[in-house]
């Protein structure tokens, strides 16, 4: 009898251990059955903006949020607002008008992004042009020749300069962007329209100084459109509205750190793409904030806010110009429900110049 007991003892250690490792492993399935994969498109390739997005997600701010965030390169706006649309990614990185005239040109689509954040309160759009061609101002554009490519934002909004400044009409030259501002730089266009902190330093790098450049913001001549917002999928604002909250709070944690040491920053963009001119992207990178990011108007209306009357004026202008196939309605396309706290979208005080 007593030979029994140690076997009977084996018997039960034994149980007991195979129901402690199931127990380890279905709690390492829960674990991860609750972070949340998200597939995220920017809009344009990795240059110095992008660091916006590329700190939190080499931080591990994402990731403290228990999101398996992937960052991957776009080609324009309405790429990233379709492929957002179609469900190949969760979020992305868009231009506000460009969500805006998706919305309205496809009223039966079953599935249309809404924007969640406004990143940049102002748009970037400008027209830049040599100073030896004389223009001076909008004024000046009236008979010229622009340049930029068909999908350009600069481009697809300029009727709303036009009409904001009274300008007779141009005459349009497409290219493909890398293009752009070569044309301009070789004499083929009397300007070009497309974001001032990319075309800018894209004439710098084809040999053009700074100071030979006029750059003519669409904020300072009468045109105030929202610029790049982060946009959701419909499955994603349905099924993993947590999630959406939770991308926006590391989103402007990173944010915030990447206004307040812009420099240092860069270095996840080189992470990203080792080729970079890491001087360049820094520049970029302050351009963008000073003129898009943290601005007055940002501060005023909060970072990551609309003005409903402003964005209701947007939708109108872009209905017209565009000549959408139905009216925009600035309700459907955007959505502030995920937003972090005041405290948390607080921008950083911008640095003396």
């Amino acid at each position: 009898m007593t030979a029994r007991f140690p076997r009977r003892h084996w018997i039960v250690r034994a149980l007991l251990t195979s129901a402690l490792a199931s127990s380890a492993l279905l709690g390492h399935g829960l674990v991860q059955a609750q972070t949340t994969p998200i597939k995220f498109q920017l809009d344009w390739r990795f240059e110095g903006p992008s660091a916006l997005f590329l700190l939190p997600a080499a931080k591990g701010y994402f990731k403290n949020e228990k999101l398996d965030v992937s960052v991957d390169a776009g080609n324009g706006s309405g790429g990233a607002v379709t492929r957002v649309a179609s469900g190949a990614y969760d979020l992305g990185f868009a231009d506000m008008a460009a969500l805006m005239e998706f919305h309205a040109n496809n009223p039966d689509a079953p599935n249309k992004p809404v924007a969640v954040m406004m990143v940049y309160n102002s748009s970037p759009a400008a027209v830049l042009a040599l100073k030896k061609s004389g223009i001076k101002t909008v004024a000046d554009l009236t008979g010229k020749k622009l340049g930029a490519p068909v999908f350009d934002a600069g481009r697809r909004g300029f009727p709303l300069l036009a009409r904001a400044n009274k300008l007779g009409p141009v005459t349009w030259i497409s290219m493909d962007p890398p293009l752009r501002e070569t044309m301009l730089a070789r004499g083929d266009v009397d300007a070009i329209t497309g974001f001032s902190f990319t075309s800018l330093l894209g004439l710098e790098a084809r040999g053009v100084k700074a100071a030979d450049v006029v750059v003519l913001p669409y904020p300072d001549n009468g045109v105030k459109l929202y610029g790049n917002a982060i946009i959701a999928s419909p499955r994603m604002v349905k099924e993993h509205p947590e999630a959406i909250k939770a991308f926006l709070r590391a989103f402007a944690r990173g944010a915030r750190e990447v206004m307040s040491k812009p420099d240092d920053a860069i270095a996840y963009v080189k992470e990203r793409d080792g080729i970079i001119n890491v001087d360049l992207e820094k520049r970029r990178l302050h351009m963008a904030i000073d003129a898009a990011i943290n601005t007055a108007d940002a501060r005023a209306e909060g970072f990551g806010r609309v003005a409903a009357p402003r964005l209701s004026l947007m939708a109108s202008q872009v209905s017209d110009t565009y000549g959408t196939k139905t009216r925009v309605d600035p309700a459907a396309v955007w959505n502030d429900s995920f937003l972090p706290s005041a405290a948390e979208l607080a921008l950083p005080t911008p640095a003396k110049k």
